[in-house]
């Protein structure tokens, strides 16, 4: 970076979006205007750096600015057919870049290349937005700031909205912004501190006033209070894989649950329902949470058979809403539907729960909806929440121009939307199962034994958006049950279960005490068992199929010497695999197996001792036994951690669809275990 005005003002879109009493995650931009040498002439150029499409002011570094000349974009002025084709400006966009690279401009570059300011900001912070869906709004924006912060009417993001920004800028030489009816601010500033003073002055004055004047409890009477945390949470774990299979009637979604203060206090007012019906009114905010959220109306004290019916006949009237609504907007050039399924449901006594093509997209959608009720609560505590009519937000949610943008996001990964949880995935075969399922697009649970081993797998694969990890001794019941609870809660069920935990101790029959016998049963045979029993109730609550897969061995179906303990326990689990596939296809749900041999680089239980117990019973050196592995082998090649996460990719990325109760060897060609 070498230019200072590109210094300034990424520091100050970082600062102003840190806050999200600013604005919300991706939301508004910022720009400045300033001048750096054209390495074609040698002249100066006059050029405008502002946030591209899609960006996040939090994060927001060079790469995520779009680089325009200024002299060509004030030309558009010329050639601008009206607001009827005003969409035709944003292909002119691109005629104006400066160089190559940079972020796509997005559809408010018009605002701040036509703002005759050199610094520019656009946010939507929720005090901002109380006063501009307020039904008074234009009173309360005089009487909150003067003449120092003016009024513009809704107008859809546009060409047209900058050049009615740009007047009111320049007819008012005293002002220092605007509040945009139904959608947010914008401030300007000669300098980049000034313009960041004077967007934080509109902020700070308009929650100043909502402080100072609001009413109490503008959503009425607290009619349903919260459950206790630990009730709440086990409600919410029992109803959230209901309520993605709901929510993923069209594709798959993943899940977030929000129990914070501020949802839990909405949920339960007596006013809530009414309100969420009017739904959100900010671009940004009913773009992810559409265009309302559907609402419970029972309270968390009704029987769970009773709930669950009501939330199946509630999904399928707000689905008929929906294409209703989609019906009565669109024209012959609308976008199809893109889906009837709700993105927010609200729990009265339980709190909200998002969906999302992935983890970050379900949690934004949360964010954004608590936004929104920060503005329906500013808004009512001073006058009437109005947000803009219900065409207009269709104008939005269906514009050409974001098609266009969901068209160019990038093809989902594999397993994308699908959440995995793996056993014993602290180390070894199961965090190589972990990273590959992660990185083909699946949410993952890392659950080991050692919780610091799978923090530290979790930790590797990503933030929480992608993994998290949970302690759990398979053999134990209590702790399977809340294993599977901690992933329901952290991504709204499990689609994919990979029982990998395991151990061994090779000794001869004589030598194995009933203790070893227990123990690898109790680990292999009992704790798979465990894991997918309670995995099963989640997979069938969902209705939306699924996989399980056992990590087996060959000695499942082949007898080895000083191997009877752990030899036995892996040909409980290679049967449970047939019988739980013979059980379980009736749901759409796949089991299979994998037979791996010979893993000795990077498995956990050969470091564990095993690998000497089997390097002595076959008489070569422990740090040659991978290599006597392969020897052994028809293809003479070792077996790695890897090569298993690879065929747990094949059975569960879809191409297998139609597979059950199979067992894959990945032996390297181990003929004494072909299956027969």
């Amino acid at each position: 970076m070498t230019n200072p005005v590109v210094r300034d003002l990424l520091a100050r879109s970082n600062r102003l979006g840190a806050d999200p009493a600013n604005t919300n995650y991706a939301g508004g931009n910022t720009s400045a205007k300033g001048v750096q040498t054209d390495p074609v002439t040698g002249e100066p150029a006059d050029l405008l750096w502002v946030k591209g499409s899609g960006g996040d002011l939090g994060t927001l570094t060079e790469d995520g600015l779009a680089v325009l000349r200024l002299d060509r974009l004030r030309s558009l002025v010329d050639v601008y057919p009206g607001v009827e084709r005003e969409d035709e400006m944003v292909t002119a966009f691109d005629y104006c870049l400066h160089g190559r690279g940079g972020a796509a401009p997005s559809i408010d570059t018009a605002m701040h290349c036509l703002v005759d300011v050199p610094h520019v900001d656009h946010l939507h912070p929720d005090s901002g937005i109380a006063i501009a869906t307020a039904a008074d709004g234009p009173e309360l924006t005089v009487k909150i700031f003067g003449d120092r912060v003016l009024w513009v009417p809704w107008r859809r993001p546009g060409f047209q909205l900058g050049l009615d920004i740009a007047a009111v800028q320049r007819d008012n030489p005293q002002a220092i912004g605007v509040i945009l009816g139904g959608h947010g601010i914008t401030a300007w500033g000669a300098t980049s501190d000034e313009c960041e003073a004077n967007s934080r002055e509109i902020i700070a004055g308009a929650a100043r006033y909502l402080a100072e004047h609001g009413r109490a409890e503008p959503f009425g009477s607290l009619a349903i209070p919260p459950l206790p945390a630990s009730d709440r949470r086990a409600r919410a774990a029992v109803l959230l894989p209901i309520l993605r299979g709901l929510a993923s009637t069209d594709r798959a979604q993943v899940a977030h649950y929000t129990d914070d203060e501020v949802v839990l206090d909405f949920v339960g007012r007596e006013r809530m329902a009414e309100l969420a019906a009017l739904g959100t009114s900010c671009p940004d905010h009913f773009l992810r949470t559409k265009v309302r959220p559907m609402v419970l109306d029972l309270p968390p004290t009704a029987g769970l058979s009773e709930t669950v019916a009501r939330l199946r006949d509630l999904h399928a009237a707000y689905r008929d809403d929906y294409r209703a609504y989609h019906q009565r907007h669109a024209e012959p050039d609308s976008p199809p539907l893109r889906g009837a399924d709700p993105a927010v449901v609200l729990v009265p006594g339980v709190g909200m729960f998002s969906f999302g093509a992935d983890k970050q997209t379900a949690r934004v959608a949360g964010e954004f909806y608590v936004n929104a009720v920060n503005v329906m609560r500013g808004a009512e505590s001073v006058s009437t929440y109005a947000p803009i009519d219900e065409a207009e937000k269709f104008r939005i949610e269906y514009w050409a121009l974001e098609e266009a943008k969901l068209r160019r996001r990038p093809k989902p990964k594999p397993l994308a939307t699908r959440i995995a949880l793996v056993t014993g995935a602290g180390s070894g075969i199961g965090r190589a199962v972990a990273h590959r399922l992660a990185a083909e697009g699946a949410c993952v649970v890392v659950t080991d034994r050692d919780a610091h081993a799978a923090e530290t797998v979790a930790a590797e694969i990503g933030g929480p958006d992608t993994a998290v990890a949970v302690a759990l001794d398979v053999t134990d019941e209590d702790r399977v049950a809340a294993a599977v609870q901690a992933a329901v809660l952290a991504f709204g069920g499990v689609d994919l279960v990979v029982n990998n935990a395991g151990l061994s101790l090779s000794k001869s029959l004589l030598d194995t005490t009933v203790h070893d016998w227990d123990l690898q049963h109790d680990v292999m045979a009992r704790g798979s068992f465990l894991v997918a029993r309670e995995t099963a109730r989640v997979l069938v609550a969902q209705g939306m199929g699924g996989d399980v897969v056992y990590i087996a061995s060959k000695n499942a179906v082949f007898a080895g010497p000083n191997n009877v303990a752990y030899g036995a326990a892996k040909a409980d689990q290679a049967h449970q695999v047939r019988l739980l596939a013979a059980e379980l296809g009736a749901h759409g749900i796949r089991v299979n197996g994998v037979n791996p041999d010979g893993v000795v680089r990077g498995s956990g239980i050969f470091a564990g001792g095993w690998g000497a117990d089997r390097a002595a019973v076959y008489g070569v050196p422990e740090e040659k036994l991978g290599e006597f592995y392969a020897q052994r082998t028809l293809l003479k090649r070792e077996v790695l951690p890897e090569h298993i996460a690879n065929a747990v990719f094949v059975l569960t990325a879809g191409d297998l669809s139609h597979t059950t109760g199979l067992h894959i060897p990945v032996d390297a060609g181990v003929p004494a275990a072909f299956l027969r």
